[in-house]
Parts: structure tokens; C-alpha cells; sequence
């Protein structure tokens, strides 16, 4: 692969762009700082703030991290490639978020819908997938996507293919009136830009699911947006739903970053509906290249009812919550053999990229490979207590 230019890793508007996110210092400040983007020049401001989930609950986010003072960090271009480098020297990229909560939602797109089903009728065999996939387009007979989730015509199209054997809980979810909102990942625990995301060594079949990831306060507000890689095992939740845990959170097996974009008058909701988010797989060691993009005007749910589904009465978030908003993008493109689809080599590197997020790139590796997780909350406690 070749290294991308660092103009695009940054939004395309970058000088009017709102960017705060998270960096490990080196010794004698080890640990992670909270850092804002000015003018390329990489800026701590932890000494007036301690936290990201305290720093999104700020009424004044959008002026504070325009004016408020710090220390240089150096260049931005320089971050860019210590994340990227094998040693990954400090200072480096961390995820953007820390101790807010990350969900994230599924099955929001009609390709994705047909994709998870598949996966349940083929029992995790990627074999399977091909004939299922053309018997299950010819059972529906019509475009998923111009059908409103718990609508009249929904529910109409459900009792048919319940009638024929054809309704699974996937479509539930995906037709039916309630979303799917999952917990991909702990507090502290996603990789940043340049990290390595993980897949558990007991899954075959796999592939990443390019999002918009919201940022989204205490009160149900959303501050801003990320790029984020909800790496998925196809064969582990293929054999049972159930699996979903062990599918979706594993060490490194979520991604965000590489900055939080604020909301301003030039960066909006609006603008993340409107976005396409692409998305580039390049193989270590066969040449192996996919290209595909997400157009965020066909969600089946606008992101305010998927904020809406996640955060009220019904639950609370103290600390706000990062919440992936689901991916149209299941790659079927035979890679080892004819009928077998996609799946992951280790060393893969992904790219997920749109024009106002800018870029976040990962490696491919096992779970157990990788390092351990080990700075959670105690660690954050103790960093914040030796800062002061």
C-alpha cells in the first residue's frame, strides 16, 4: 500500500474544522492527553480539562477548544506517522472517546440486513453464502431500502415472508420498530488511528464495517462525529445471535478516530447524513484490493431515532456514549476461492475514509497477538490523580 498523503487523513476543510481528540504522551508525562488541532499544530489541553466525556459536556465545547491555552505537541503530520510506524513511538493516536460508553447499532442498512441473515442461514459457512444470498433476493422480490422500519408496509411485507418461512430476527430488527443497539466495547478499551485491530483467532470468516460514529453527551446531545471500524466475525455470529458478544468485543476489535469532529455551523448532522463514507481493504501478502463506499442517505434510520433508541428514560449515560451508526458495506468479493467471499489476511491494512472526517487506518492481527489491554479506569484514575 502506499503511505497516504497526510492531507488525507485530516477533513478537506481542516482549517475551519473543530478537531479534539486523544494522544499517549511520552515520559515524564506518560499517559493519555486530550489534545485540539490548531492550525496542524497538535495542542495538550488536559491542564483545563480532564476527560473527552468532560470536555462533550461543556456547553461552551466549540469556543473553549478554540481559545482555551496549552502545549505544543508538535506537528500533526508528525502524530500521523509515529501512529503509523511499526514501533509506534510517542506521542501516538489513542481512540478519541475514554470512559464514555460505545454502542453501536446494526442491520441499519438493506444490505447489511440481507448480510446478517445470510449469515444466519448459512450456519457461519461462507460457502453457503452465494446460493443464499440469490434464493433470499428472489423470496423478497424488492429493494429493502424504500421500506420505513415499523411502518404499515413493513409490517405488511412481514407477515408475508413469515407466511413463507422467510422472517428472521434479523429483519425484525431491521424492519420492525425497535433498532439494534449493542455494546461493540468497554471504556478505554478501542484502538486510535495506525493501532492494530484484532479478530479472534477461532473465526474464518470476517471483515470490517466502515461507520460514522456520533459522539453523544449525558443528556442525549449530539457534539460530534468519528470515523470508527466495527470489525465483525461472520462465522461466530452466523452460528448463533447469541454469539453477539463474543463476535463484537474482543481485544483491538474496535477502532474510532482519528479525531472527534465538533458540530459548528459548517459541520452539522446534516452533513453526516448526507456523507459517503468509503472504504479501502489493500493485502499484505497477495495484492489483494477491495474498494467500496457507504452513502449515508440510504440508512433505514436517521441517526436522532438511533440516539433516541439508546439514551432516555428507558437508560442513562452518565458519561455520554459513542454510538456507531451501522454500515451498508458487507463484502462479498471472492478472495481465497470462487463461492467463498471475503475474509480477512492478517496484515491487511483497512482504510476508512470521507472527505469532512478525514481518514482512519488499521492493520489486521489476532486478538491474542496483540497487546493486552491493560490501562482502564484504575490507570486513568491514578494518571489523572499524578497530573493533578
Amino acid at each position: 500500500m502506499t503511505a497516504p498523503r497526510h492531507t488525507e487523513l485530516l477533513p478537506d476543510d481542516v482549517e475551519s474544522s473543530l478537531l479534539v481528540g486523544r494522544v499517549w504522551r511520552p515520559a515524564p508525562q506518560e499517559g493519555p492527553a486530550l489534545v485540539v488541532i490548531r492550525q496542524g499544530e497538535v495542542v495538550d489541553i488536559s491542564a483545563h480539562c480532564a476527560t473527552m466525556a468532560d470536555l462533550l459536556e461543556r456547553d461552551d465545547v466549540s469556543d473553549f477548544v478554540t481559545q482555551v491555552s496549552g502545549v505544543s505537541l508538535g506537528a500533526v503530520e508528525t502524530l500521523f506517522d509515529n501512529s503509523l510506524a511499526e514501533s509506534t513511538p510517542a506521542p501516538c493516536l489513542l481512540a478519541p472517546c475514554d470512559v464514555q460508553a460505545i454502542k453501536a447499532c446494526g442491520v441499519t442498512f438493506a444490505v447489511s440486513l440481507l448480510e446478517r441473515v445470510i449469515e444466519e442461514q448459512a450456519g457461519g459457512d461462507p460457502g453457503r453464502a452465494g446460493e443464499l444470498r440469490a434464493e433470499l433476493n428472489e423470496v423478497i422480490g424488492q429493494d429493502l431500502s424504500r421500506i420505513a422500519p415499523g411502518s404499515t408496509d413493513a409490517m405488511v411485507l412481514k407477515r408475508a415472508l413469515q407466511e413463507r418461512g422467510a422472517w428472521s430476527q434479523y429483519m425484525e430488527v431491521g424492519l420492525g420498530p425497535d433498532a439494534e443497539v449493542f455494546t461493540k466495547a468497554q471504556p478505554l478499551s478501542a484502538v486510535g488511528f495506525g493501532a492494530s485491530v484484532g479478530l479472534h483467532p477461532a473465526s474464518q470468516w470476517n471483515n470490517p464495517e466502515p461507520e460514522i460514529v456520533l459522539a453523544v453527551d449525558s443528556r442525549g446531545q449530539a457534539r460530534g462525529a468519528t470515523l470508527g471500524n466495527d470489525v465483525n466475525l461472520r462465522d461466530i455470529e452466523g452460528r448463533s445471535a447469541l454469539l453477539l458478544g463474543k463476535a463484537k468485543d474482543n481485544n483491538a476489535s474496535c477502532a474510532i478516530g482519528p479525531f472527534i469532529r465538533l458540530f459548528d455551523d459548517r459541520f452539522t448532522l446534516e452533513t453526516v447524513r448526507d456523507a459517503q463514507v468509503s472504504l479501502r481493504i489493500d493485502g499484505a501478502d497477495d495484492g489483494f484490493v477491495l474498494e467500496g463506499t457507504s452513502d449515508m442517505r440510504e440508512i433505514s434510520r436517521d441517526p436522532l431515532d438511533l440516539i433516541g433508541q439508546t439514551i432516555g428514560a428507558h437508560h442513562q449515560y452518565p458519561d455520554g456514549f459513542m454510538l456507531f451508526l451501522g454500515t451498508m458495506f458487507s463484502p462479498i468479493q471472492d478472495r481465497d476461492a470462487q463461492g467463498q467471499g471475503f475474509t480477512h489476511h492478517l496484515g491487511d491494512t483497512v482504510t476508512i475514509a470521507t472527505p469532512t472526517l478525514g481518514a482512519l487506518i488499521n492493520r489486521v492481527d489476532r486478538s491474542d497477538r496483540l497487546p493486552p489491554w491493560t490501562f482502564g479506569i484504575r490507570q486513568l484514575y491514578a494518571h489523572l490523580t499524578r497530573r493533578g
